[in-house]
């Protein structure tokens, strides 16, 4: 897909896998109009059917929709890193791997969400080719919660689809590492008393300048 129109489908996703809070009906307005533009194409029809499907829904059935997909699903994880490194101190070497390359892209970091969340990533993606790069790299994790959340017949699994055809296609490592998720799940550690991440990483937010 040609860097524009993946960009555009990149910003799109981000706000649709963002929680539907005050301002969203505004927000996917303007998803709305930004998919209009897209070429025709599964891609389109994708972000168009997910924006059709949020704007239905009442405010408090579209938070509630969130939580219990994304907070309470066995298996369903924005946060990319954890599908690799488990809660383990990788995890925390991959986080401020992600800080450093959010600044050298120009992004600044803010109190508030960790650097790996989907949406975030997202939005630097479609901002940057690097962050375009950066997500590419976390391909694994983008195919493992697709497959999850197409399993679980949720609606947001073709925004999922769209974002994965976006990008360059799964290399052979890719493959195997999903393989390797599904049949053992996420890497685990016990670490002590001590974070996985230094002080400075965790509970921050990556945002534009």
């Amino acid at each position: 897909m040609r860097r524009l129109a993946a960009a555009k489908v990149f910003g799109c996703a981000s706000v649709l896998l963002s929680y539907p809070g005050e301002g969203f009906g505004d927000d996917l307005a303007a998803v709305t109009g930004a998919a209009a533009t897209l070429p025709a194409g599964p891609a389109r029809a994708r972000i168009e059917s997910a924006a059709g499907w949020l704007g239905g829904l009442a405010a408090l059935e579209a938070q509630a929709g969130y939580v219990d997909t994304f907070d309470l699903s066995r298996g369903v994880c924005l946060y990319l890193t954890y599908y690799r490194h488990g809660d383990t101190r990788e995890r925390g070497m991959a986080l401020t791997a992600l800080v450093d390359a959010y600044r050298s892209a120009g992004f600044r970091v803010v109190p508030g969400e960790l650097p790996d969340y989907l949406p975030a990533l997202l939005e630097l993606a479609a901002a940057r080719p690097a962050g375009a790069a950066m997500l590419a790299e976390h391909r694994m994790a983008l195919d493992a919660l697709r497959l999850a959340l197409e399993n679980a017949k949720s609606p947001y699994s073709g925004v999922l689809a769209a974002v994965c055809d976006a990008l360059p296609g799964p290399t052979r490592r890719d493959r195997e590492a999903l393989h390797r998720y599904r049949s053992q799940g996420p890497p685990s550690e016990q670490v002590g008393l001590e974070p996985f991440a230094p002080p400075e990483v965790l509970g921050e937010k990556v945002t534009l300048r």
